[in-house]
């Protein structure tokens, strides 16, 4: 255990052999490719012409593959041995795509650009390595093959993906992160900023302790959070709405829905009465403005609109908080 802990069953990248070089070489193409050809098909369903540029790049990684495996077999054979990246001390580690999911069109051409990257490094690091005239030519044009490959991935997207293609593809990403994470967000900060107004300000006037009225802020607030967390976990697993993980939505609705509470509970921590509550009615006021800005940005609501919905639903609950406070 602490040997692997501490790297000792790994070997260092120049320990290895001319052999043992192209056989790490090779693994990696293998990796390369299978991550290019799940990449396309993660996102085949809503990104049909990015899926058929991360196609044509598995299928130049499985060219280089069947070049080292030519290489490898004239110098040494035909059994290649078996060396990963995690074999190797320092070597670069590729994340596997699940870990990426869902597969954001941003997400991945940025992974493919490291990908290219790193691969380039290696080879160039490897080609100094080698005194085989053959191996170090091919991993010389290797290297230079993969710092071609940002240029030739932007010249598979123009030769597939069109203007229009990828207007639409951004403007399917652009839908899927608003259901997924913006409008969620939205009802949380709605509902924390808005629900929790009567309670904090009725316990405020009610006992013009600031530390009650805190304690009371923080539990609405969490509570709240947890609430609409669970709920909107529950009431749609995204499968027939296409809104996304129910994790993602819940985990975004629960964390607003408390920061929404909280916002106008913390000027409680002030010790006095007054400064405090007037503090809050300003982060009130700042909640607000930031809300109708939100459905603005996101929801093309006209700001006349978002400003009437937001500014009255707070002046009546805020109004009814604070008139059952001082009943």
């Amino acid at each position: 255990m602490i040997e692997r802990i501490f790297g000792g069953s790994r070997r260092r990248f120049d320990s290895l052999s001319e052999k043992e070089i192209l056989a790490l070489a090779i693994s990696s193409e293998e990796e390369d490719g299978r991550i290019y050809r799940n990449y396309a098909d993660g996102l085949r369903a809503e990104f049909p012409a990015s899926a058929t540029v991360f196609e044509n790049m598995a299928r130049e990684e499985d060219d280089h593959r069947r070049r080292l495996i030519e290489l490898f077999k004239t110098k040494f054979g035909d059994t290649v041995p078996l060396i990963r990246r995690e074999h190797v001390s320092g070597f670069y580690q590729r994340k596997p795509d699940w870990l990426v999911r869902p597969l954001g069109l941003e997400k991945v051409r940025g992974q493919a650009t490291d990908m290219e990257r790193q691969a380039q490094r290696f080879y160039e690091q490897a080609a100094q390595r080698t005194s085989d005239i053959d191996i170090r030519k091919l991993l010389g044009d290797l290297a230079a093959a993969e710092a071609q490959h940002g240029q030739r991935a932007e010249e598979l997207a123009q030769e597939h993906l069109g203007p229009e293609a990828r207007e639409t593809e951004d403007e399917a990403e652009r839908r899927q992160f608003i259901l997924t994470y913006v409008q969620p967000g939205l009802a949380g900060l709605m509902d924390g900023s808005v629900s929790t107004l009567a309670p904090i300000f009725a316990a405020a006037f009610a006992t013009q302790d600031t530390w009650q009225t805190f304690l009371v802020g923080l539990a609405a607030s969490v509570g709240a959070g947890i609430s609409m967390g669970f709920t909107e976990v529950a009431s749609d697993d995204g499968v027939i709405s296409g809104r996304g993980s129910p994790i993602k939505r819940g985990f975004a609705t629960g964390i607003m829905t408390t920061v929404g509470g909280l916002g106008h509970a913390l000027p409680y921590l002030i010790p006095h009465f007054w400064t405090a509550t007037i503090t809050a009615m300003v982060i009130v006021v700042i909640e607000l403005f930031v809300i109708a800005w939100i459905q603005r940005r996101y929801m093309e609501t006209p700001w006349s609109r978002a400003l009437f919905q937001v500014v009255l639903g707070g002046a009546l609950v805020f109004a009814a908080g604070m008139l059952i406070g001082t009943a």
